[in-house]
């Protein structure tokens, strides 16, 4: 039996297809448009999933939809209602979409895929729950869902044993964890929906000098993590900014515009929110552990890609292990929603052996093959020397990252889940002083602030960080071991905020935060394949077992997807070579790239 799952209208659409509950394939929308982010329905994603099972929507046992759209319905016109006539303008603007398309998402459904059969609507924090669980290697977890908001729930604890899933509390809005840091995004002027990381990226910079303000004032946390926002002081309940003026008369004045010079008020502010942010998700993880007893957790939801709190939580030992969605956000809900379909729903059986995961290292996209890689090159006119083996690529390759060159790396199966894991990735050496800047500025064209992360060989995770366990997905953040980190000069410790990121602060600088922590993924050679050996090479040359792993993009755009646009970013930025499949491209031998456009005015800043 086949099921489609099917998230969009919000942001970040996706589609994932099961057969007999296993996962065949998965995909983002914004992948195949070049859309950040893109919220509408994944046409592009819905038929690379049938076209990966060689299927048509006749094909199809079931559609499962992430969320229940007259329940969410219902919490807009309430919402509405309760803040009246305040936010009558977000009102206008809304309501014509729900009545022409939203509120009739089964026949929306049915005309989009032309398809008659079986629509199931699994909750939104269901969906997250089901994407948590259900992929996880445990017979039985507790699950934790932590989001904006989905139908009303913003949070829920739950429990998964076998092929069942309940959840068993709830939290609903407005008062919501992750719209809490939605706030402080917007008003450090970031993206909502999108600069969240960022934000979890500048934290370090700054002092806690927030956090009894915003517990004064914003937030009643609970022991148990329950808690009530001040919603006098934000505004997303019925306007259309997040906070009031209230919250900017709060914190001494309006938000800062997006793109003007950071300073280290911003800083300060990223730290408080991440650090009511961790205490949030330690006590619901603690209270978790306490009501259901069980020594393991699943997590899903954006705030779920808060990979400090995820490593905090991990640390304190609150549960003996942890697994994280890769896919945490929304697009994730697509796969949840058709697993619970099949679990759940059609009560079908689960196994998990307690040690491997079935989301396959997350590699559920597109693939090229070298054929049809080889044809794009020899259509493109591009110059490129072709390895016949993975062995001999990946020697060449690792030579290439031990000299400082960076690389565009495009092998295999893209990644579902915003991170790059070694399948659309920039990679380069870890233990070079220049290359977090090189990187930064020349490559991805990105703020300065931003640290990079390290993909490290699972058997060495412990010889380089706090931190002997898998993280696979990128979602775990831990410090970088004594032994490896370098003192800070007085001086050094005087420099202002981001001038602190240009100190070599370890033997492995180019991934080394300024606090020592780093944002880990480790790799073995089941999961990882080609990535593996790569890094076993370079290891070889240089004794390090650590490179440098961004994602394959520049600030704004999409993760690449098709050869066409590895291509385009290679020669857009300055990377060294490009790694097609067993393909190897030297930017020296390439000829100008005709007819291109500025991609600033291609790709909006994120």
């Amino acid at each position: 039996m086949y099921i489609l799952g099917i998230s969009a209208f919000y942001h970040d659409s996706a589609a994932a297809l099961l057969k007999d509950g296993q996962i065949v394939a998965a995909a983002q929308e914004e992948r195949f448009t070049r859309k950040k982010h893109d919220a509408d329905y994944p046409e592009h994603a819905v038929r690379f999933c049938l076209e990966k099972a060689g299927i048509t929507v006749a094909d199809l046992g079931a559609v499962a939809f992430y969320d229940k759209p007259w329940i969410k319905f219902e919490r807009i016109l309430e919402t509405y209602l309760a803040y009246a006539p305040q936010g009558i303008t977000t009102f206008f603007k809304a309501i014509p979409l729900w009545l022409k398309e939203k509120l009739w998402m089964r026949d929306h459904l049915r005309e989009k895929l032309g398809y008659e059969g079986k629509i199931i609507f699994p909750e939104h924090h269901e969906s997250h729950a089901g994407s948590a669980f259900y992929p996880s290697p445990f017979e039985e977890a507790a699950i934790l869902t932590v989001d904006g908001v989905g139908e009303w729930a913003t949070t829920s604890l739950g429990v998964g044993r076998g092929n069942g899933l309940e959840l068993l509390y709830e939290m609903h809005f407005p008062h919501s964890l992750g719209l809490l840091y939605s706030a402080f995004t917007y008003y450090t002027g970031f993206k909502v929906n999108s600069g969240e990381y960022k934000v979890m990226g500048l934290a370090p910079y700054g002092e806690p000098k927030y956090v009894d303000l915003i517990y004064k004032h914003l937030i009643d946390l609970k022991e148990d993590g329950s808690f009530k926002l001040d919603m006098g002081y934000f505004n997303y309940g019925a306007g259309l900014t997040m906070t009031s003026e209230k919250f900017h008369a709060l914190f001494g004045g309006p938000p800062r515009k997006p793109e003007t010079r950071l300073s280290q008020k911003e800083m300060d502010l990223a730290r408080s929110v991440q650090v009511v942010t961790e205490e949030a998700m330690l006590r619901m993880g603690r209270h978790a552990r306490k009501v259901t007893g069980l020594s393991r957790l699943c997590l899903a939801g954006g705030v779920a890609l808060n990979c400090v709190a995820n490593g905090k939580l991990l640390a304190e030992k609150v549960f003996d292990e942890i697994w994280v969605q890769p896919a945490a956000g929304d697009a994730g809900g697509a796969l949840g929603a058709a697993l619970f379909a099949w679990h759940k729903v059609e009560g079908q059986p689960r196994k998990a052996d307690g040690k491997r995961d079935v989301q396959r290292g997350s590699y559920l996209g597109p693939h090229y093959s070298d054929e049809e890689i080889g044809k794009y090159l020899e259509e493109s006119g591009a110059p490129f020397t072709k390895y016949s083996s993975e062995d001999e690529l990946t020697t060449a390759v690792a030579k290439l990252v031990a000299s400082e060159k960076v690389i565009g790396w495009f092998y295999g199966p893209m990644e579902f889940g915003p991170r790059a894991l070694g399948a659309r990735s920039i990679i380069g050496d870890a233990r070079s002083p220049e290359m977090q800047s090189v990187m930064n500025l020349k490559i991805k064209f990105r703020e300065s602030f931003r640290p990079f992360a390290p993909s490290v060989l699972r058997e060495r995770v412990a010889d380089y960080f706090d931190y002997d366990a898998e993280s696979p997905y990128m979602l775990m953040v831990a410090p970088v071991r004594n032994d490896h980190r370098k003192a800070m000069t007085a001086e050094q410790e005087q420099l202002f905020g981001i001038e602190k990121l240009n100190v070599p602060r370890s033997d492995i600088p180019a991934i080394t935060h300024v606090d020592y922590s780093a944002r880990l993924q480790t790799v073995d050679r089941e999961r990882n394949g080609a990535y593996y050996e790569l890094i076993k090479k370079f290891e070889r040359i240089t004794g390090c077992p650590v490179i440098i792993n961004t994602s394959f993009n520049v600030r704004g755009e999409p993760i690449v997807c098709r050869p066409a646009e590895a291509y385009k970013c290679f020669m857009r930025t300055n990377m060294d070579y490009l790694v097609l499949g067993n393909y190897v491209l030297d930017k020296t031998q390439q000829p100008a790239l005709e007819g291109d456009t500025d991609w600033q005015k291609e790709f909006e800043l994120d």
